[in-house]
């Protein structure tokens, strides 16, 4: 799964977390802070869309 900034289009990576703002890599994004916010437009976490990893944004 990825996680989308609806604002922005920033994708949260599990892998790479976001160690510039305190999320370290590894970070699963139901388990970062509730005020994390998006480290390019500073949206909300309730901001971000979760998205299947194989979505190509076609629908099929």
């Amino acid at each position: 799964m990825k996680h989308v900034c609806a604002l922005c289009g920033y994708v949260y990576k599990s892998k790479k977390g976001d160690p510039e703002n305190g999320v370290p890599a590894g970070t699963d994004f139901e388990d970062i802070s509730e005020d994390w916010v998006c480290p390019l437009c500073g949206a909300s976490k309730e901001d971000f869309d979760t998205v299947n990893d194989d979505d190509d944004g076609y629908g099929f």
